[in-house]
């Protein structure tokens, strides 16, 4: 089994976070509106009790949100990546009712206890919990829960899909208009790549990019990056200027994805007989940013800054190191990674440039 990393821990533990979190309140504040909807109706009854019903409603939401949170939900969208979507959609089914019905005995039981006053494990609790299961109530919540947990998961699809705290903008609209920002670009590229392709053939060829796009996924989002597109075996990756100059974000996103295609060296040797080494190449500047297309939508980049950031990942075979930043780069890289110490290549002449340009480089100590 593959150990995680304490970012990978926290970045999984802030998302159960915010589930657990989402969860009880959209829980408790259905139960609430049900509640005083029986009340203006004047349709309670004077066996109702209102404390018990909350206590119940409020140990099954944080159950459902730990669970769901922790558990179910990784295993559903793993399950997205996993299988053919008709498969994945019959593993999340079967995934969801057995937790559903968990929880739901759980609750129940607690629920029936408290307002009898019996032990859980009494007949009139078990017979009270039977007819719960075959009431209207549970068949309604069972519904209910399906399309929010199917919406979160979706929702943690669309985020990955676009890229940590892209799809709020992409809910608000901000890039429905083009926008002008400023923003870090990273090309990453592998080195050889048609050799290589032309020893595996295409079908191998095509799984050994999808495992290695799969290893880097990881250290992009604990970095906090976006992945722009996919571009045969290069990957273009952004961050927002305050994400990739954080802790050096942009820049130790190349060392912990190097870490991460280290460590499956055994994997890669053995499957395909090559281990995927890349470069890359970092620039920063102005670019327009909205959506664009009408079959198929998508958020798009455009400026110089992406021309220029290609240009300066190509130079590094020339200058036989896999990373090349431009001097601009390095001098707002306000906190450089521990262990790291910049090196100046020298000017160059980039091609369709007509400037020349300071290309940095950076070793281990």
């Amino acid at each position: 089994m593959r150990k995680f990393s304490k970012e990978e821990i926290w970045y999984y533990a802030k998302r159960a976070f915010w589930v657990l979190f989402a969860w009880v309140l959209i829980f408790n504040s259905l139960f609430l509106y049900e509640y005083l909807t029986l009340v203006e109706n004047n349709a309670l009854t004077s066996e109702y009790d209102f404390t018990i019903s909350f206590r119940a409603s409020l140990l099954v939401s944080i159950i459902a949100g730990l669970i769901g949170g922790t558990v179910t939900l990784n295993f559903m969208e793993r399950s997205l990546r996993k299988y053919a979507f008709g498969k994945a959609l019959i593993v999340i089914a079967l995934t969801y009712i057995v937790v559903a019905l968990l929880i739901s005995l759980i609750g129940s039981v607690f629920y029936y206890s408290d307002y009898t006053g019996e032990p859980f494990h009494s007949k009139k609790v078990i017979t009270e919990v039977k007819l719960f299961f075959q009431s209207w109530l549970f068949i309604k919540n069972l519904i209910i829960w399906l399309f929010i947990v199917l919406s979160t998961v979706i929702i943690f699809m669309v985020n990955d899909k676009y890229g940590p705290g892209v799809f709020p903008d992409y809910l608000k609209g901000k890039y429905f208009s083009p926008k002008r920002e400023r923003r870090i670009f990273m090309f990453a590229d592998i080195r050889n790549a048609t050799g290589i392709a032309e020893v595996l053939g295409e079908e191998k060829y095509f799984h050994f990019l999808k495992d290695f796009f799969n290893d880097i996924a990881s250290p992009i989002q604990q970095t906090q990056g976006e992945v722009y597109q996919y571009v045969g075996d290069e990957v273009v990756v952004t961050w927002k200027m305050k994400n990739g100059l954080k802790r050096g974000n942009a820049l130790r996103c190349y060392y912990k994805m190097r870490d991460a295609i280290t460590k499956r060296e055994a994997y890669y040797t053995k499957a395909y007989g090559y281990l995927p080494i890349f470069k890359i190449g970092l620039h920063y500047g102005a670019v327009m940013v909205g959506e664009l297309g009408r079959i198929k939508r998508d958020i798009a980049f455009s400026g110089d800054v992406l021309n220029t950031t290609a240009r300066i990942q190509a130079r590094c075979n020339e200058n036989n190191v896999d990373i090349l930043v431009s001097s601009d780069f390095a001098d707002v890289l306000y906190q450089l990674p521990e262990g790291l110490t910049k090196e100046t290549i020298g000017s160059v002449q980039l091609r369709g440039k007509s400037e020349e340009m300071t290309l940095v480089t950076y070793r281990e100590l």
